[in-house]
C-alpha cells in the first residue's frame, strides 16, 4: 500500500492520485500522520484558509537552524511566512520578478546550457537541471565572472535545510552557505536603485511599497535562487520525460511554452505541500483542530475531472486550465513565468545539439523526496 509521499517518487502515482480524489478528498492519513487534501476544491479550501499556516505555529524556524545565517534566511522567505508583514513584502517580490526581463533570462540559459554540452559526451543532466537554472537566476542578480556558479553550488547546500528530515550536517552547511549568499548578494541590495537587473527590481518595488527593511531583501533575494532550484529542475527534468513518451515540443516559442505549461499541470515538478492548523478548520464534514497538518496534494488537484476536462490527457493549450502546482493565494509561488522561461531554453538547446529524448529509459527512476518529482536522468 502506498502513501502520497510514496507516490511521488513512482513511475506513475496518477492513478493512484485519482483514486484519492474520487473516494478520499480530505481525509485523515494514518500512515503520513495528517490530513490530506486532493481534490481541487479541498485543496483551494486550505490552501486559501487563513486558520491554517506554513509553518508550524510553535516553530516558524527550524529548530537546528535557529541563530543561524541560514535561520535568519528562512525567518523572513515570504514562502516561509504568514500575516500581514508577509502580504506586504510578497507584494515587493511579485512585483520584482513581474519586471524580469524573460528575453533576457532566456538567452543566459542558452548560453549556460551550450557552456554545459560543448565539453561533449552524454548530456551531464544534474548541471543541465539544477545548475543552468540557478545560474540564470543569480546573473539576473547581478553575479557573474563565476559567483554565479558559486550561488548555484551554495543553493544546493541551502535548500537541504527546509525540509524536516535536515540532518545537523545539512543545517550546518545551509548555514554556511547562507552566510556567503548574504555575501554575494549583499552589495546588490545594498547598490538599491542606481543597480540594475532583479535585485534594483526588488529595492523599487520596496521603496514604491515603503518597505524599509534591507534583511528580509536580502533574505528573498536568497529566495529568488532556492526557488529555482527543485522546482525548475524538476520542471527541466518531466519535460524530457514528457518528449521521450512521445511527445513533441513545438518550434514556435509561444508554443514551446504552452508544451511546458502543461508539464507543469500534467507532470508537476512540485507534487505536495503542508499546511499546519493555527486555528480550527472545516471543509465538508471534516473538522480539523489546532496543532494538526494538512498534507496538500497539488499533483491530484491538477488531475481533478472537476478542475479539468479530460485531466489524464496531455493538452498544451488548454483553455483556462486549473493548475495548482505553484500554489494559491499568500503563497502563491510567483516564479512560473521565470520557470517556464528557462525550462523552454534549456531544453530546446539540448535538442538542437542533437539530442534525442529516446534515449532515455524506459523506466524512469525519480529522486527519493517528500514532494519533489525530480527524474533522474
Amino acid at each position: 500500500m502506498t502513501t502520497p509521499i510514496e507516490a511521488v517518487r513512482q513511475p506513475d502515482p496518477y492513478p493512484y492520485y485519482a483514486t484519492l480524489v474520487a473516494e478520499r478528498p480530505l481525509a485523515f492519513d494514518e500512515a503520513v500522520g495528517a490530513w490530506v487534501a486532493c481534490d481541487a476544491a479541498a485543496v483551494r479550501a486550505v490552501l486559501n484558509a487563513t486558520a491554517l499556516r506554513v509553518r508550524p505555529p510553535a516553530e516558524p524556524v527550524p529548530a537546528g537552524i535557529v541563530g543561524t545565517p541560514a535561520g535568519d534566511v528562512f525567518g523572513d522567505l515570504v514562502r516561509m511566512t504568514d500575516g500581514e508583514p508577509q502580504h506586504r513584502l510578497k507584494a515587493v517580490v511579485v512585483d520584482a520578478l513581474g519586471h524580469v526581463d524573460t528575453a533576457r533570462a532566456a538567452d543566459l540559459a542558452a548560453v549556460r546550457t551550450r557552456e554545459v554540452l560543448a565539453a561533449g559526451g552524454d548530456p551531464p543532466f544534474e548541471e543541465l537541471m539544477f545548475g543552468v537554472p540557478a545560474r540564470v537566476v543569480a546573473a539576473l542578480c547581478g553575479l557573474d565572472q563565476g559567483a554565479d556558479a558559486e550561488a548555484a553550488r551554495l543553493i544546493g547546500d541551502f535548500v537541504q535545510c527546509i525540509p524536516a528530515s535536515a540532518t545537523p550536517e545539512q543545517q550546518k552547511a545551509a548555514a554556511l552557505a547562507a552566510g556567503r549568499l548574504q555575501e554575494l548578494l549583499g552589495p546588490g541590495i545594498e547598490r538599491g536603485e542606481d543597480g540594475t537587473g532583479l535585485l534594483a527590481d526588488l529595492v523599487r518595488a520596496a521603496r514604491h511599497a515603503s518597505w524599509s527593511r534591507t534583511a528580509p531583501l536580502l533574505a528573498n533575494a536568497v529566495g529568488f535562487l532556492s526557488q529555482t532550484y527543485d522546482a525548475t529542475a524538476g520542471l527541466i527534468g518531466n519535460t524530457l520525460v514528457a518528449l521521450a513518451r512521445g511527445a513533441r515540443l513545438p518550434s514556435g516559442l509561444a508554443d514551446a511554452e504552452a508544451f511546458v505549461r502543461e508539464v507543469v499541470r500534467h507532470d508537476a515538478p512540485i507534487q505536495n505541500t503542508r499546511r499546519f492548523v493555527a486555528e480550527p478548520f472545516r471543509h465538508g464534514d471534516a473538522e480539523i483542530a489546532p496543532g494538526e497538518q494538512v498534507l496538500v496534494v497539488l499533483a491530484a488537484a491538477n488531475r481533478d475531472p472537476a478542475a479539468n476536462p479530460d485531466p489524464h490527457a496531455f493538452r498544451p493549450g488548454r483553455p483556462d486550465p486549473a493548475v495548482f502546482t505553484f500554489g494559491a493565494a499568500a503563497h502563491r509561488c510567483p516564479g512560473q513565468r521565470l520557470a517556464v522561461t528557462v525550462t523552454v531554453a534549456v531544453v530546446r538547446e539540448l535538442l538542437a545539439a542533437g539530442f534525442d529524448p529516446a534515449q532515455l529509459p524506459d523506466e524512469v527512476t525519480y529522486r527519493p523526496l517528500a514532494n519533489a518529482r525530480i527524474p533522474v536522468l
